[in-house]
């Protein structure tokens, strides 16, 4: 096993990626708290992920919420006795409010000149501020008990947009500064910060931009979205907890403030003439 009896909180681990996750390191293990807001998921992860032998909880968690961020934390503690990793995979597009927020807001047309001041700090505080805070909770724990990992998901739209999205990139953007500057600040205390950057993967964080499309229509558009990828396939959640597991365990101690593309060999251009 690569995380004997270590523990680990992993935001936005009801689903996608971050479940992924959660039986991959319970598989290695390491026990984990699912910190997410989707509780009828994230309960599910947390039962599948202990059948695998180490102990999985669920602690219902809204990133953009301070306050729950400093109880999640508090609750690891409090189960476990320490946390040794953390792994960031909450994001994606907010809602037309923030917990504990009267500010309401519209998800805008697409464009510089659509931007709306009420999404542009929604969208941060989703995909950047709940990440930094989640970090300022666990590490007075890692610097104690002098050794902790943490890996935060960012976006391979950061170099390589899609489609326009200043909001959802700039935020994705952030991760990458927040990993380089805390691998500095956390090094001395033998903590490992490092980024991966997902390309086109398989899961539901395209939910609510395929809501109109039939099942058939949403794997023909997976299908199609596989086609601009060196490897000629989209990725799976599989992939990206293959590499968070690769930064969480010792094979990666000498490596931090690192930002890794995970997307097939994306942003290489595709020759099709060449395939």
């Amino acid at each position: 096993m690569l995380l004997p009896d270590k523990v680990a909180i992993i935001n936005g681990g009801a689903t996608g990626m971050g479940r992924a996750t959660a039986i991959k390191f319970a598989e290695e293990g390491c026990s984990s708290v699912i910190a997410d807001v989707n509780e009828a998921e994230g309960k599910k992860t947390a039962e599948e992920a202990s059948k695998k032998g180490k102990e999985c909880i669920f602690v219902k968690c809204d990133i953009t919420d301070i306050k729950q961020i400093k109880n999640c934390a508090d609750q690891t503690i409090k189960k476990f006795g320490k946390v040794d990793i953390l792994v960031g995979c909450a994001g994606g597009v907010p809602k037309s409010r923030l917990a504990n927020s009267s500010q309401k807001f519209e998800r805008p047309k697409r464009g510089i000149a659509n931007l709306g001041e009420g999404f542009w700090d929604a969208m941060l505080t989703l995909n950047l501020k709940g990440h930094a805070f989640f970090c300022k909770e666990v590490a007075p724990y890692m610097i104690k008990q002098k050794f902790g990992k943490i890996i935060l998901i960012s976006s391979l739209g950061v170099y390589s947009p899609p489609m326009p999205s200043s909001e959802y990139h700039s935020a994705k953007a952030g991760i990458i500064g927040l990993v380089l500057n805390l691998a500095f600040e956390l090094a001395p205390h033998n903590i490992n910060v490092n980024a991966i950057l997902p390309g086109p993967i398989k899961t539901p964080f395209y939910d609510p931009l395929m809501a109109s499309m039939s099942e058939k229509e949403k794997e023909a558009k997976f299908a199609e979205m596989g086609k601009s990828v060196p490897l000629q396939r989209i990725g799976t959640a599989e992939d990206i907890a293959n590499t968070v597991l690769f930064f969480s365990s010792e094979m990666s101690s000498y490596i931090t403030g690192e930002s890794l593309i995970v997307g097939g060999g994306k942003p290489l251009p595709v020759y099709r003439e060449m395939l």
